[in-house]
């Protein structure tokens, strides 16, 4: 990137006032003014500058907030953008905001071909030849482009101070001028009614290009010795000048011509301005002039930084772009970019269309500035302080209302817009694939957001229904690289119905250097996680022993806000070493009133297509329902579509008939997805072992589900957990309490 630090920056306050306010105040005042008040009346009209700047003076105040808060680069709004959304969001903006720039020279090229409107008709009327406009602006932006190649920058400024004094004299000689209509109507402030309102956001698409004029100083931001106070202060400055300046000039059209001479005469000021005739297009050429001026300063420099950012394929054309001239670093070939574009706008010669479609850029361009300064304060991040502050609620206003308004003037355009916007940033995004930067100011706001849906739902946790139980697990394991099944079982458990946490324990005391390597592991986990397109919160914990590491987890708080309710152990079937460990931790995790699952790892594939088996016995009264819950949210993981979920029910001959009623009645109450041929009852036998059975009848299941309880794992030890050699993965499940399947 190139560095702007070493370029000689020589601008104050005033270029950016000037430039900000001769944008302002330029073709749209002179030719559609009229046109506006004609059509939709004083009030109308006044409701139009109204509305226009609840998105210019949001966007205003945003942009002087971010200005104070850092230093602001060449680029002016790109460089606002691409630092606060990153560099992808920001070059796809930045492009959009190019063009919309890129654009106005030549918007303000063909309007100032308007003030030679004597003489197109003078040639029309004399030789009965009418002649394109395109002869005046073809050259005049051509002329005007060898200027600014040639002089650079501050030419441009010296010429600004000269065609705004003309502006504004012309504007004087307006407001003192007199008219026939002015004297026999006698008409007033409140003689101007709402008129044609259908047609507010038609008029409302040609009338906004008027204000956007307020961030045109922005752009110089590259070339202000003190941005941070410069660009605030001139851009409010127009902008409040522009919007009080405009009231009076709708009013003085209002009281000066009638509604059909405002509509009919596309430079009626200049029947109502004292030497109007040629004052009028003197004013409408130094304002064009200075606006297309102003635009063409601040187009090039928006390329420039987006050159300097490599934001484009290819690293010889963003060179050619970025390439400098002089100490002030005038973008001499971004220039040239700039005037071709403009040439071929120039050629269309439609006001009327080209300013539908700045408006439309400009509206994006401004909505974002506005939600970056929202996102700021809603984030509340220590390191935003800038030192002038808008409100949060003035630019979220601002961010809704730019939107709404773009959907109001024409839906088909903002379709496109979006739609060039996303194309935009999907090529771009493909190109620059390890440029990021959008989570940043999002991350913040997201912060803010879980934190206090956190303590929120803490303080409401107390109602809770026991009906609205769900899982909020968390998984402890010193294995993670050796085996993952512990880590899907707590995804697919975590997909959609519950929550999960999965701690890497490092055994050890907590040092620099323990410390330093549970921050490589944890990177390792998440990655690992990426690529199973995870749903679980990873971290990593350093702890003497297993029992400290496990009284420290059980009473971490959940990430859900929701405490955690269940623990998953596991284990590894081909080396149950570790199962005495969980078992002398059980009553420590039950202390806590915790479910309490154990997973035995096989190296089996998994099958998905072959199921969950879910085998309830006798003593699983308060086991079953949890086994059966599980059973059905992991089955709503991507992974299991094509699987399903069988019961089994191991139960004395004499209570057949009323456990399979029992069974029926709880699938069917429950809407549970387990049909009645997946529901298989078979009678205990005293000869054949339990384990057996599951060994025989699921030694294909992709997952096999069996509880339980205290006092089997007391009497049993690790035998409660082992010979199942057969089965694939296995969840043995405890639960603290019955829960409700209703």
């Amino acid at each position: 990137m190139q560095n702007h630090s070493h370029n000689e920056k020589t601008f104050g306050t005033a270029p950016v006032f000037f430039t900000a306010i001769s944008t302002i105040l330029g073709a749209i005042l002179f030719l559609r003014f009229g046109f506006a008040v004609g059509t939709l009346g004083f009030f109308g009209v006044s409701l139009i500058i109204l509305v226009g700047h609840l998105v210019t003076i949001p966007t205003a105040l945003a942009i002087s907030e971010i200005a104070t808060n850092e230093k602001v680069e060449g680029g002016g709004e790109y460089y606002i953008i691409s630092r606060s959304f990153g560099l992808n969001i920001g070059a796809t903006i930045g492009i959009s905001l190019f063009m919309s720039q890129a654009i106005s020279v030549a918007f303000y090229i063909i309007a100032f071909t308007e003030a030679f409107s004597p003489l197109f008709d003078f040639i029309r009327e004399k030789y009965d030849f009418l002649l394109p406009r395109q002869v005046i602006s073809i050259p005049s932006l051509l002329i005007l482009s060898w200027i600014m190649l040639k002089k650079g920058a501050n030419i441009g400024v010296s010429a600004l101070y000269v065609v705004v004094g003309i502006l504004f004299i012309s504007l004087t000689l307006f407001f003192l001028g007199k008219t026939e209509f002015m004297e026999t109507a006698n008409r007033s402030v409140f003689s101007g009614s709402f008129r044609n309102m259908d047609q507010f956001f038609l008029v409302f698409a040609i009338i906004f290009p008027a204000f956007t004029g307020m961030t045109a100083g922005v752009g110089l931001s590259g070339d202000l010795k003190n941005p941070g106070k410069s660009l605030p202060l001139g851009t409010l400055i127009a902008t409040f000048s522009g919007m009080i300046i405009y009231f009076f000039i709708t009013w003085k059209l209002n009281i000066s011509a009638s509604a059909d001479d405002l509509v009919n005469h596309q430079l009626i000021m200049s029947k109502i301005s004292l030497y109007g005739p040629i004052v009028i297009p003197l004013g409408l050429a130094a304002s064009t002039l200075s606006s297309a001026l102003g635009s063409i300063m601040v187009a090039p420099r928006t390329l420039q930084a987006l050159g300097n950012d490599h934001s484009f394929p290819g690293g010889k054309f963003n060179q050619f772009i970025a390439k400098g001239k002089g100490t002030t670093s005038d973008p001499a070939n971004a220039t040239i970019v700039t005037s071709l574009i403009a040439l071929i706008f120039v050629a269309i010669g439609n006001v009327n269309v080209v300013a539908g479609i700045i408006t439309m850029f400009f509206m994006v361009t401004y909505g974002t500035i506005c939600l970056i300064s929202f996102l700021n304060h809603f984030g509340a991040d220590p390191s935003y302080r800038p030192s002038f502050r808008s409100k949060w609620y003035i630019s979220l206003a601002g961010f809704l209302i730019s939107i709404l308004l773009m959907f109001k003037i024409d839906t088909v355009y903002t379709l496109f817009a979006y739609l060039v916007i996303i194309i935009i940033y999907l090529f771009i995004n493909n190109y620059h694939k390890n440029r990021g930067g959008i989570e940043t100011i999002f991350q913040a706001a997201m912060f803010q957001v879980s934190r206090n849906l956190q303590v929120y739902l803490q303080k409401t946790k107390k109602i809770i229904h026991k009906k609205k139980w769900r899982p909020a697990i968390v998984c402890i394991s010193e294995d993670s690289f050796i085996r993952q099944d512990a880590f899907k079982l707590l995804n697919w458990i975590s997909f959609r119905y519950g929550f999960g946490t999965y701690i890497h324990l490092i055994q050890g005391y907590f040092s620099t250097e323990t410390y330093k390597e549970s921050k490589v592991l944890l990177s390792r986990l998440i990655a690992m996680s990426g690529k199973e397109k995870s749903h679980v919160y990873i971290d990593t914990i350093i702890s003497p022993s297993y029992t400290s590491a496990i009284a420290q987890i059980i009473q971490l708080p959940g990430i859900s806000g929701m405490e955690n309710n269940m623990i998953l152990f596991e284990f590894s079937k081909d080396d149950p070493r570790k199962l005495d460990r969980i078992i002398e931790n059980y009553s420590l995790v039950r202390a806590g009133n915790y479910d309490v699952c154990v997973l035995g790892s096989s190296k089996e594939s998994v099958n998905f297509k072959k199921g969950i088996h879910v085998w309830i016995k006798m003593h699983d009264q308060d086991n079953m329902n949890l086994m059966i819950l599980l059973s059905y949210i992991i089955l709503d993981h991507p992974d299991w579509k094509k699987g399903f979920i069988k019961l089994f029910n191991i139960c004395p001959e004499d209570q057949y008939e009323e456990t399979q009623q029992n069974l029926l009645k709880l699938i069917k109450e429950g809407r549970l997805p387990i049909s009645r041929k997946n529901i298989e009852l078979i009678r205990k036998d005293e000869n054949v072992a339990i384990r057996d059975i599951i060994n025989e009848r699921s030694k294909e299941a992709a997952l096999t589900i069996v509880g339980f309880s205290k006092e089997q794992l007391k009497k049993l030890k690790t035998d409660l957990f082992t010979g199942y050699d057969k089965t694939g993965n296995i969840l043995f499940v405890n639960a603290r309490s019955k829960k409700e399947i209703g």
